[in-house]
């Protein structure tokens, strides 16, 4: 058996840190002589502090290290690496996004990825001939809720949308989806149907103008998930803040386009 100073000058470590690691019940000597308090531990013992050593290096705390020692090893590290590893993703995330902006040099058009969360929704699809029908679409859907529930209540803020269905882009015959956030479900009928929709990630960004420039902010969008490692995953949503109920010039209309995506595999 070797003095704790004997054991600190193989170990390369302080009397200070073996006492440390003693207090918090990580690295016990083998022996306590009761009348002198003298500490003596085994050769053995080094290969055990080492391990603390490499796991303290590594950023491990110690009541992480306390915990590992009444477990697996394996487990332990491999718990630590996914949590690192989100860290590693989170912040290089950050950096696509500041890269992008400074290629950018404008925040005009800046995206941004957010948690929906879920809603209780009414529901109505069909096909518009062409996009000019999609006011008198949504329209026509509260129309038909209101119904057959009167007493519906859209949440506040408000939230409603419109999916396209095509999963291409077309011109004549569109197939569609609109959806109203309400606080609860009601009775459905031939055309409008109630759902819960489930919180997801999307990129979203805000479109200012009139709806027939939607494209630039789509194409703007398109390449900003591509740029960042991203891929679509549900239909797209155009949420309606602001538009011809109220306000009479196009240029104020404002449109959120909320893309569900997820990170690549």
């Amino acid at each position: 058996m070797l003095k704790i100073g004997e054991f600190s000058v193989l170990a390369k470590t302080t009397v200070k840190t073996l006492r440390f690691y003693e207090k918090e019940g990580l690295l016990k000597p083998c022996y306590v002589d009761t009348d002198t308090g003298y500490r003596y531990y085994e050769t053995s013992q080094l290969t055990e502090l080492s391990a603390i050593i490499a796991l303290r290096q590594t950023g491990f705390s110690i009541k992480e290290i306390r915990e590992y020692s009444n477990g697996n090893l394996n487990e332990f590290l491999t718990s630590k690496r996914a949590e690192l590893k989100k860290v590693v993703d989170d912040a290089n995330d950050k950096l696509r996004r500041i890269e992008y902006l400074l290629k950018e040099k404008s925040m005009k058009r800046e995206v941004i990825t957010k948690e929906l969360p879920g809603y209780t929704v009414y529901y109505k699809e069909g096909t518009l001939k062409n996009y000019s029908d999609a006011t008198q679409f949504i329209l026509s859907s509260a129309e038909e809720c209101l119904a057959t529930n009167p007493d519906i209540k859209c949440i506040q803020p408000d939230y409603c949308f419109m999916s396209y269905l095509d999963g291409e882009y077309k011109e004549k015959n569109i197939r569609v989806r609109y959806c109203q956030a309400v606080e609860k479900a009601g009775m459905e009928n031939e055309t409008i149907k109630f759902t819960v929709l489930q919180p997801l990630t999307a990129a979203c960004i805000y479109h200012k103008g009139s709806y027939d420039k939607l494209g630039e902010s789509y194409g703007f969008m398109m390449k900003w998930i591509e740029d960042n490692g991203y891929v679509i995953v549900a239909p797209i949503r155009e949420r309606y803040i602001d538009g011809m109920w109220n306000k009479d010039d196009p240029d104020e209309w404002l449109t959120e386009i909320q893309v569900p995506v997820k990170r690549k595999d």
